[in-house]
């Protein structure tokens, strides 16, 4: 299947289950500190999302070709995992950085996103790469226009983040997104401006930039879905839905609690 603009109708349904997935992570903050455990985080998430959104969390025993079920409901990726982090029950501790990735399906289409938290008092280091992460995001956020092409987000992204020393992960980009969890295109973090397909309006997908302290090599654990840093270094990534407009782009996984744009 090719890039599905969406319709006036399908747009709205969008914004819904994109405001309910932002949502949830704001319904998760206070809980993440020293001593709670990603799988406590996934039962709050499970129950926030199904009970009080009247949602249906699109990461619980999704499928794909040649994978086994995802087993939990939200996505913790802790410190060097990259993403696809399986909760469990590992308690956090200070100094930890983790990322919390939401998918909340309402009315059959789906809300993508997931924000980096840090835990107690982080490094320097680490603070750093979290906040450079955000910034390749919303860099990449503002190259979206109608008439550019989708090899202007990776470019920008890319230079950002190579510019500060760090690396982007070339096996996972983001993704269209409606419907279906995961639809064209693909949006690659890295580039060359002006290549792609065309940005058109009604188009819909995500921005998740996956970016490394270290080098951007990966490795897959043996459960078949946590993918860490091949050197062990910390990774960091956020994760915006986005939609083309007439005029520029909207960002449709926004809520009260979402940090704002730092430019």
């Amino acid at each position: 299947m090719g890039i599905v603009i969406k319709t006036p109708e399908e747009i709205e349904k969008m914004r819904v289950a994109c405001r309910l997935g932002a949502e949830a992570l704001d319904y998760i903050t206070p809980f993440v500190k020293p001593g709670v455990t990603t799988e406590e985080l996934d039962r709050l998430c499970h129950a926030y999302m199904v009970d009080a959104q009247g949602a249906i969390p699109a990461p619980l025993n999704y499928a794909p070709p040649g994978h086994t079920p995802f087993p939990k409901s939200i996505c913790t990726s802790l410190n060097h995992q990259i993403c696809h982090g399986i909760p469990d029950a590992r308690a956090l501790k200070k100094g930890d950085i983790v990322n919390i990735d939401v998918t909340v399906i309402k009315d059959g289409f789906h809300g993508d996103t997931s924000r980096m938290f840090l835990v107690g008092a982080p490094s320097i280091l680490a603070k750093r790469l979290c906040d450079v992460a955000f910034e390749c995001m919303w860099l990449g956020i503002r190259a979206v226009r109608p008439g550019g092409h989708l090899g202007d987000i990776g470019a920008v992204i890319q230079k950002h983040a190579e510019g500060n020393g760090y690396s982007i992960v070339r096996e996972f980009c983001g993704h269209g997104v409606g419907r279906g969890f995961h639809e064209e295109p693909q949006v690659l973090h890295y580039g060359r401006a002006g290549s792609g397909p065309e940005l058109k309006p009604g188009m819909i997908f995500t921005i998740e930039p996956m970016v490394n302290a270290g080098r951007a090599d990966i490795r897959m654990l043996p459960d078949g879905w946590t993918v860490v840093t091949r050197d062990h270094s910390l990774s960091a990534q956020w994760e915006h839905t986005v939609l083309v407009t007439e005029t520029g782009c909207e960002v449709l996984t926004v809520s009260d609690g979402s940090p704002p744009c730092p430019f």
